[in-house]
């Protein structure tokens, strides 16, 4: 696993860090929510999607980590769009005190998920 990018979104005092990384195998994923976990010791939440195809065992995984709304799901339509076949897209929440909603959770972790994919595209 390698991380290909790192991108700092911020939605109504929320911090969202969103980080792309290449995988070698998708059980690799397991390394990486430890690694965010350690990296964000204060966020609530570590969504994530893995997306490992073609192979012999295609996987398309997602988690919501408690999360409301479907933000995994949302990630994972990330990848997709951007035919990223072999990548965990993982985006890490500080919460900022306003909730936000189901819609409102979902569209700022897709939002960070694009926005972390867009910069490896063009700028990485």
């Amino acid at each position: 696993m390698r991380e290909l990018a790192a991108v700092k979104t911020e939605v109504k005092r929320s911090r969202f860090y969103a980080h792309l990384y290449a995988l070698d195998d998708p059980d690799e994923i397991a390394e990486v929510l430890d690694l965010h976990r350690k990296m964000y010791r204060k966020a609530a939440h570590h969504c994530s999607a893995v997306r490992f195809l073609p192979g012999r065992d295609p996987v398309e995984a997602t988690k919501n980590d408690g999360e409301v709304g479907h933000p995994g799901k949302a990630i994972l339509g990330v990848l997709e769009k951007h035919a990223l076949d072999h990548h965990a897209l993982v985006v890490s929440r500080l919460f900022g005190g306003i909730k936000l909603g189901p819609g409102g959770v979902t569209r700022a972790f897709r939002d960070a998920g694009e926005s972390v994919a867009e910069y490896y595209l063009h700028e990485g």
